[in-house]
């Protein structure tokens, strides 16, 4: 059972995570935080600015917080190290090399790549109902426009005249995880539980009226029919993540640890 946590990554999400955990004497402990060489700021763990160095710590799971490149960039060593790694930025496995450079070292390993829920739910069901065969799969994320800064949006609509809502992006998951990498993991998340990167439909839509993180999953098959609908309250400290997000990962590590597991 996992009771120390690596981290990659302290920003908006690794931090709230990390504070979370050390909140609770019960809970895993973070032991060791890959950061960017120079950073120092406060945290509740020791910092490190290399990966042999966050191995070298000895965490028995290591969550990362950091970002699709991130996620690509150490992803392979941790897991090659027999490690196993959640994955906050799931919307890295959209890209084909890098899901098969983090399946080769998890072979190489003997781990496991860990994808939690993140900002939506039904996750479990989805990929139940994929077991006996889904006909369709459509997501669709609807988000305020102060969610959308930073990214493509900028160059496709003007995200403060906006009175309506916009479409930015209608297609494929792999495309819009691509398009949107800070924005739509989830994207990524449903596309593998269920039917697949270039089956699963995508909308992404800025919503001037959203007072949240909208997330829609309908889908179809030999199960039945699913019509998911969550609305998420935005992380305090980035409104380009769900608090539900920082939740799912938590519950990941506490399950790491865990005698009973739902």
């Amino acid at each position: 059972m996992a009771k120390r946590i690596g981290l990659i990554g302290h920003g908006a999400i690794g931090k709230a995570l990390a504070t979370r955990l050390a909140a609770d004497p019960d809970a895993p402990q973070v032991i060791a935080i890959l950061v960017r060489p120079g950073r120092s700021d406060g945290a509740d763990a020791p910092l490190v600015d290399n990966v042999a160095a966050l191995l070298n710590a000895r965490p028995d799971l290591v969550v990362e917080c950091a970002g699709q490149q991130a996620a690509a960039q150490f992803g392979p060593a941790i897991l090659a190290a027999g490690i196993d790694l959640a994955v906050a930025s799931v919307g890295a496995l959209a890209d084909p090399a890098t899901e098969r450079s983090l399946r080769q070292a998890a072979e190489a390993g003997g781990s496991r790549i860990l994808v939690p829920a993140g900002a939506v739910a039904a996750i479990d069901g989805l990929a139940a109902a994929r077991l006996a065969g889904l006909d369709s799969v459509t997501y669709t994320s609807r988000k305020p426009p102060l969610a959308w800064r930073d990214t493509a949006a900028e160059s496709l609509v003007d995200l403060d005249a906006l009175t309506e809502e916009a479409v930015l992006y209608e297609g494929t998951a792999r495309e819009a995880s691509q398009m949107f990498p800070k924005n739509a993991n989830v994207a990524t998340t449903v596309a593998l539980a269920g039917i697949g990167f270039e089956a699963t439909r995508c909308r992404i839509v800025a919503d001037p009226h959203a007072t949240g993180n909208r997330h829609e999953v309908d889908a179809a098959g030999a199960f039945g029919t699913l019509a998911l609908r969550l609305e998420n309250l935005p992380s305090p400290d980035n409104p380009k993540t769900s608090f539900l997000t920082v939740l799912s990962l938590e519950r990941l590590v506490r399950n790491s640890a865990a005698a009973l597991v739902i």
